[in-house]
């Protein structure tokens, strides 16, 4: 049997902690700015240190969710939501299609290729995000994609609790794969 790990050995070293540091007490919209920075980068280093085979790993059959599948599927939602919903702009989703809906995950393949490029589409989505949220007024109504009005604020605030759910995933996948556990 295999000894179990303790978790505080595990934890990064809060000094090189990439995370720590933002801005606290702030106002709403450097608090919701450094919430979902948080959230960001708690993805990029759960993928951090991974080849493409081990970012490309799924969970368990059946399921196709992979850290890799996770970072081509948070690319498109940051697309699907800033660039498109809210910016207006006229760009076609990154991954997915009507004849494949699931391409962010099932196209997360162990290939250096596809790796590099998901790092480059997630960084641009996220750039153009954070460029937005920083112009634009929290009230500034967006569309849902059924039509409804959403404000920024709202969107926000819905990216934060995207992330977080899918953090959690990554724990479990990062785990999975070399026993490094969440923080």
């Amino acid at each position: 049997m295999t000894k179990p790990q303790h978790r505080a050995d595990l934890f990064l070293d809060p000094a090189a902690d990439p995370r720590e540091g933002g801005p606290s007490l702030g106002d709403e919209r450097a608090t919701l700015a450094e919430f979902l920075r948080y959230q960001r980068l708690t993805l990029q280093l759960k993928c951090e240190g991974l080849d493409a085979e081990q970012l490309a790993r799924r969970s368990v059959e059946p399921s196709t969710m992979s850290l890799l599948g996770l970072l081509r599927h948070m690319a498109e939602v940051e697309r699907t939501w800033f660039r498109r919903r809210f910016a207006g702009n006229d760009v076609p989703k990154r991954y997915q299609t009507e004849d494949e809906p699931d391409a962010d995950f099932d196209g997360a393949v162990a290939d250096q290729a596809v790796v590099d490029e998901a790092w480059a589409a997630w960084r641009e989505e996220v750039s153009f995000a954070e460029q937005f949220a920083r112009d634009t007024d929290l009230s500034f109504l967006g569309d849902d994609g059924d039509g409804n009005p959403i404000s920024l604020r709202e969107l926000l605030v819905h990216m934060i609790e995207e992330y977080a759910r899918h953090n959690g995933h990554a724990d479990l996948l990062r785990e999975r794969i070399d026993g490094r556990l969440g923080q």
